[in-house]
């Protein structure tokens, strides 16, 4: 079917993410834009604080993403951008501030939120700590590391998970029981301190 007879807000975002990979045709890209852009931009300015540089963030996203979307797999476009987007504006702030990073997301977790006995604390004491949680969570799948930043460091629950990147519900379980379990291996591995919140 020729690509003018596709009606193309008919069309998932996968499709339209294949659909640019293919043909490198922008109305794709500029459909997933028009979809999203409010999305961005509010994940922006919850970091950020601040409309100037949350716009100027979200033209520099999706100028990445141009050539982001040529290169990389994706499957869960919502979830994936939510990523790039968050990544994007923890390093305009480490910028801003190489001393110290304004996080407010690592917070102890709600017991009701843990499947099992054990409540873990992904909460750091010093700089060196969340960095080597950072380094760890980088070594996740992209998938894990989504669902286990969303679930202990956002305290989102499984619902709201599942809502945010389109996973099923046993996936988004899956996922952040073998992220958590991967976690603590890669981070005893290292050595970090970060890892005896999982002991």
């Amino acid at each position: 079917m020729p690509n003018h007879h596709i009606h193309i807000e008919q069309l998932s975002d996968i499709e339209l993410v294949l659909q640019y990979k293919s043909t490198g045709d922008h109305v794709f890209f500029a459909e997933l834009y028009q979809r999203y852009t409010h999305l961005v931009l509010g994940t922006c300015f919850k970091y950020l604080k601040n409309e100037a540089e949350s716009r100027d963030a979200v033209m520099d996203i999706f100028e990445k993403l141009l050539i982001d979307l040529r290169k990389h797999e994706v499957q869960y476009f919502k979830s994936w951008l939510y990523m790039v987007t968050k990544n994007h504006c923890l390093m305009q702030l480490r910028k801003k501030n190489e001393n110290h990073v304004p996080l407010d997301l690592l917070k102890p977790i709600s017991d009701n939120f843990v499947e099992n006995d054990e409540a873990i604390h992904l909460y750091t004491q010093s700089e060196n700590e969340e960095k080597e949680l950072y380094t760890a969570l980088n070594e996740l799948n992209e998938q894990q590391k989504t669902c286990v930043e969303l679930f202990y460091l956002k305290n989102k629950c499984y619902q709201e998970i599942v809502d945010a990147t389109g996973f099923t519900m046993m996936q988004v379980k899956s996922y952040i029981q073998n992220g958590k379990r991967n976690l603590k291996i890669i981070l005893e591995k290292n050595q970090s301190k970060a890892g005896e919140r999982f002991k």
